[in-house]
């Protein structure tokens, strides 16, 4: 017979109550200031739930109502350098961290709306109805509130998205030398998501200041946690990790105040994460003010039986026991909470003069519809006290080196000179440079700065969103191949690329994203794409592709000051030949807006970039066609090089765009659509594209190279247009 032993995880899993005796020794400071905080987020949770009964939520209204213990009591000692991030119901989590950054962690009930509280309730509101006075000016509305200054770092739209930005955030606190922490709230639904074990699995192994905070009504819109998960004792989610776990009655105000104090002293001492799970209930469906029983997936008997648990009444109950209040004086705070969101109404409608006995919310409000695409990205002005060198103009001396070289050259330059720059990636910090050399050198600035990471895409870029959002640091995120940005999409375009235009349009997201075409590699179809195309056309996002180290050295230096996030694309053809940078320090940058024109000519402007320039060049060589080359260097919409196109253009009527990798996913695609809305009066044929195949390329190497474009299918693209221009 086998011998059994049981064995145990070695992280304390806790179920955490509380008894009057816990109420008794209690500050009645602190349970005041919750039971205050609760009929503040009670109130203004009723007023948002009528106001989208009339019409005036444009989008939707998640209510918190039923669960606002659960945030209360886990932020109501928080700090205010202290951060939260949540979900889409989140209206109690921003407010309860507004509200104790305001108050200094103190409200009295006896006389609870201060001028402060009163502006933190209007703006709220404000930025729910879509206003410009609200915190995000209007962009955020219900799903998307963010106040940085008081550590509200955003609550999020995509269930489960915004772990790995709050892990991003505890990895700024730790590094940054301070005790403070991160709380990261999400609920039932997100327990089973990808990126949130990912980040577990990072904030266990870096031990980060970092709380896993489920809240666990019970419902994914209508569907219970018991039908999608073997195990919904959430709590013990972090177990295979490591991580200690906290069960607690979230109606309990009280007791999830203390066994959030008993996760902060772990996080807060250096030892890591916790997990708190806290059982609440969301007495409203998932969106409206209708209970879930007129949908029919609860039933009335238990949403009166937890209603009997409202966490309002749990504190009054106690306090009364004690005698620090009465129910005259929880009737005069319920009038106080009501009058202060009257109050905030009224200054935000108006009697609609068009439709008798409505409101309407007052015209002047509303955000300018100029405003609409003002903070996508930044202006670029940050790059304005730089050095600027152009390679091509350069006179001065010139030093050899591998383009492999200059990668990982400048990047010590960098390193060398500001000490916010971290490096993350799969293999970054071993290998003699990671799987290609562009860290080579760099192990010398430890391992907090130069960062090997799990094979988890989602997370660790999360975490580099959320560090970019933090403002300390500056994260560079490898890719080892383009194709892997599919795993970790939420983060890259959801996340990174909209957050500062989420969010209101002034945030920072100073984050850059390496990765390398492997085309010819003969690495297949999952490793192999040009990232290019996807990325012109996702929101916020820049993009550098340089075709030569000098390029190189001030394209990425460039991208290293810029407060936006950058996509730098490489080509592994490019890696091993020889090349030059200027001679002297790296520290020069290519602005954006700046190609090069690699050929004058004056029959037809070809455009490409990355390792497929000296492909043109070679073609151009061949045909002896008289065109002009431009290396567009950034490809970005905002960053792309008009002038210089459209002089081009303008002179030689006549455009092919390059490009090696597959015609589906091209960047030529969108690229030819610009220029023939920009310069349609100036071109004589239509504009012609060289691209891959619609395939993915392939192992084989036959395959492999009848699916990408080389000088060959630039030459037959050149005839092409020759012929058109009825020359022989």
């Amino acid at each position: 017979m086998p011998t059994e032993t049981r064995l145990e995880t070695g992280s304390p899993w806790i179920e955490l109550g509380t008894t009057d005796a816990d109420y008794d020794a209690a500050d009645p400071v602190l349970l005041g200031t919750m039971l205050g905080q609760l009929h503040l987020i009670r109130a203004f949770e009723e007023t948002v739930l009528e106001l989208a009964g009339e019409g005036l939520v444009h989008g939707p209204a998640h209510s918190s109502i039923g669960q606002e213990g659960g945030a209360v009591g886990s932020i109501v000692g928080l700090r205010s350098t202290d951060a939260v991030n949540g979900s889409h119901r989140g209206h109690h989590q921003f407010l309860a961290k507004a509200l104790t950054h305001v108050s200094g962690g103190v409200i009295d009930p006896a006389a609870a709306v201060t001028p402060k509280i009163q502006r933190v309730l209007q703006r709220t509101l404000a930025e729910i109805l879509g206003l410009a006075q609200g915190y995000c000016r209007g962009r955020g509305g219900s799903m998307h509130l963010q106040w940085f200054e008081a550590g509200a770092l955003g609550t999020n739209a995509i269930v489960g998205g915004g772990v790995p930005m709050g892990a991003g955030n505890a990895w700024a606190q730790k590094h940054s030398g301070t005790t403070d922490l991160t709380i990261s709230y999400f609920g039932d639904g997100s327990s089973q998501i990808g990126s949130v074990l990912e980040s577990m699995n990072l904030a266990a192994a870096w031990k980060l200041p970092f709380c896993f905070f489920i809240e666990n009504n019970l419902y994914a819109v209508s569907t219970r946690v018991d039908e999608i998960t073997a195990d919904p004792r959430l709590s013990v989610r972090g177990q295979g990790f490591g991580i200690p776990g906290w069960r607690v009655d979230g109606m309990d105000p009280l007791a999830v105040h203390l066994a959030t104090t008993q996760a902060a002293e772990r996080m807060r001492g250096g030892e890591g994460p916790a997990v708190i799970e806290v059982e609440v209930y969301r007495f409203f469906h998932q969106n409206g003010s209708y209970p879930g029983s007129a949908f029919g997936y609860r039933d009335k008997d238990e949403e009166a039986q937890w209603r009997a648990r409202d966490p309002l009444e749990k504190m009054a109950a106690q306090m009364t026991r004690r005698g620090l209040i009465d129910q005259a004086g929880v009737a005069e705070l319920r009038r106080q909470a009501q009058e202060a969101m009257t109050s905030a109404v009224a200054e935000l409608l108006e009697t609609d003069p068009e439709s008798a006995g409505k409101r309407r919310i007052r015209p002047e409000l509303w955000p300018d519809p100029s405003f609409v695409n003002v903070g996508v990205r930044g202006d670029a002005g940050e790059l304005s006290a730089l050095e600027v060198l152009e390679p091509t103009a350069h006179q001065g001396p010139w030093r050899e080196l591998k383009f492999i070289e200059a990668v990982a050259g400048v990047m010590d330059r960098r390193m060398a000179t500001d000490e916010r720059i971290v490096i993350f990636g799969e293999d970054v910090h071993r290998l003699n440079g990671g799987t290609n050399g562009a860290t080579k050198g760099l192990a010398k600035y430890g391992e907090q700065r130069l960062v090997g990471t799990p094979i988890s895409e989602n997370a660790f870029t999360g975490l580099g969103g959320g560090l970019a959002l933090d403002g300390r640091f500056r994260p560079v995120v490898e890719f080892m191949y383009p194709d892997f940005m599919w795993v970790a999409a939420d983060q890259v375009f959801n996340q990174i690329g909209k957050a500062r235009h989420m969010f209101g349009g002034d945030n920072a997201v100073p984050l850059v994203l390496r990765t390398k075409v492997a085309m010819g590699s003969g690495y297949g179809s999952q490793h192999l794409m040009d990232p290019a195309g996807i990325f012109a056309t996702s929101p916020g996002w820049r993009i550098v592709a340089p075709s030569t180290a000098a390029d190189y050295v001030g394209l990425m230096n460039a991208a290293l000051a810029l407060h936006d996030p950058v996509l730098v694309i490489e080509h592994v053809d490019l890696y091993g030949t020889a090349d030059k940078v200027p001679d002297g320090e790296l520290d020069y940058i290519i602005a954006p807006g700046t190609a090069a024109i690699r050929r004058a000519g004056n029959d037809v402007t070809v455009i490409s970039y990355l390792s497929m320039v000296a492909r043109c060049a070679e073609a151009i060589e061949q045909t002896g066609i008289d065109a002009e080359l431009i290396d567009l260097r950034w490809l970005d919409r905002a960053s792309i090089d008009w002038d210089t196109i459209e002089a081009s253009v303008k002179k030689t009527n006549a455009v092919l765009i390059v490009e090696q990798g597959a015609r589906g996913s091209s960047y030529g695609g969108w690229l030819a659509d610009e220029i023939q809305r920009r310069l349609f009066d100036w071109l004589d044929q239509p504009i012609e594209r060289v691209s891959g195949e619609e395939a993915s390329p392939s192992i084989s190497r036959v395959l492999e190279r009848a699916a990408i474009a080389g000088t060959e299918e630039i030459v037959v693209g050149l005839e092409k247009m020759r012929a058109a221009m009825g020359r022989a």
